[in-house]
């Protein structure tokens, strides 16, 4: 966080001193072509304003460095409560050890040997605690899992985002709506060509900054790729799974802004996100079937609704994978009825409409020929005319 206030504090400050700059010189413009003593001050004042833009990055930079020593001495200072400061894992020793180790399999790189060595560990820990058959110790699970599990997928949006951010060229329009505008208004060409010049500066500015940014998260996050994380989510999700908690799925149904920016991730990562979509698609079938109370049934039915709202786009889209598809034969065929089964429960006409008919525009509008859900439509449509009629 303090990594990211530093470096916007500077984008901020560099965009709002250009924006008046470009201002300020076009109120004087009309007055510079009457006096040739104006004029030599207006090209002081650029010169002048150019070179203190120039002196930003290194000001800054040395901010930077202050605040990132302030940091870690502070950070230094409270290593003694490292222990404490885990989330989710309640006040016992086993719950904070086992937060600990799944923090820290977030944060190690996954080419480092001792990324396995943690990992392990965590695993062992979550099975003896099953194992136990203790309600306390399962709970211990759930709870530290779901905390583990909102971090990561919290991290993975970040990552996913970044991603994005860096293949579209950040701050490609740099603040173009009132660069523009001064531009498209200016009435000579030289102010024209300092518009211009400011632009491509400003430009080139946000993408440094960008870079300097990005690098320090990096450094600071290390090993927090988006793929890895990934296939942590999956890790987790399944944990989750065999201690008999939904939080996966309520979460992976909510990650509507993720499953957004998947559409257009690299394909490797959007073959780890159905992976994750799957299995969470196999745990979400059967959620509400077996309660009693219609208001619990209800929020059962609004998280699988979500869940298709959100991740059909994506198992249309990227269910062939780069070399090889996804899910096998069998997998493919298994999860079709899963999700037959999980819009048909829905029970609701509109709502099945509404999933059905965002199933239709992606397949119709993908090279993907799954999922097939062709049989489901056509049943929906059987009972729509039926209701109909009834009418």
């Amino acid at each position: 966080m303090e990594s990211s206030v530093t470096t916007i504090a500077p984008l901020l400050l560099r965009n709002l001193l250009t924006s008046i700059f470009i201002y300020a010189d076009n109120s004087m413009l009309n007055l510079t072509e009457k006096y040739k003593l104006l004029q030599l001050l207006r090209s002081l004042f650029i010169s002048a304003f150019l070179f203190f833009l120039g002196l930003l990055p290194s000001f800054f930079s040395f901010l930077n460095l202050f605040v990132d020593n302030y940091n870690f001495s502070l950070k230094a200072r409270k290593s003694d409560n490292y222990l404490s400061t885990t989330a989710g894992g309640g006040d016992s020793g086993i719950a904070r050890a086992l937060s600990q180790l799944l923090s820290i399999v977030n944060d190690i790189p996954v080419g480092s040997r001792k990324y396995e060595i943690v990992r392990s560990l965590a695993e062992r820990i979550i099975n003896e605690n099953l194992e136990e058959d203790c309600e306390a110790l399962r709970e211990v699970n759930c709870a530290v899992l779901t905390a583990a599990f909102s971090r990561t997928l919290s991290r993975l949006e970040a990552a996913v985002t970044d991603q994005e951010r860096s293949r579209n060229g950040i701050g490609g329009g740099g603040g173009g709506g009132g660069t523009d505008d001064v531009t498209e208004g200016a009435r000579k060409g030289d102010s024209y060509r300092l518009n211009r010049f400011l632009r491509s500066v400003w430009y080139y500015g946000d993408m440094a900054w960008t870079w300097i940014g990005k690098s320090r998260e990096d450094m600071s996050c290390l090993g927090s790729s988006a793929e890895k994380l990934a296939a942590e989510l999956l890790w987790l999700a399944q944990k989750l799974a065999a201690c008999g908690s939904e939080e996966a799925v309520c979460m992976w149904a909510s990650a509507s802004n993720l499953a957004w920016l998947a559409l257009s991730a690299e394909p490797r990562l959007q073959g780890s996100l159905v992976k994750i979509s799957a299995f969470l698609f196999k745990q979400a079938k059967d959620m509400g079937l077996e309660e009693d109370e219609e208001s619990k049934k209800e929020l059962q039915r609004q998280t699988k609704m979500k869940m298709l709202m959100s991740w059909l786009p994506l198992l249309c889209r990227a269910s062939n994978g780069t070399d090889a598809p996804v899910l096998s034969i069998g997998e493919r065929a298994e999860l079709e009825k899963v999700l037959e089964d999980s819009v048909e429960s829905l029970e609701e006409e509109d709502y099945q409409e509404k999933v059905l008919s965002l199933w239709l525009h992606h397949f119709t509008h993908c090279p993907s020929d799954w999922p097939n859900l062709l049989a489901c439509y056509t049943r929906w449509c059987a009972a729509s005319r039926k209701l109909l009629l009834l009418q």
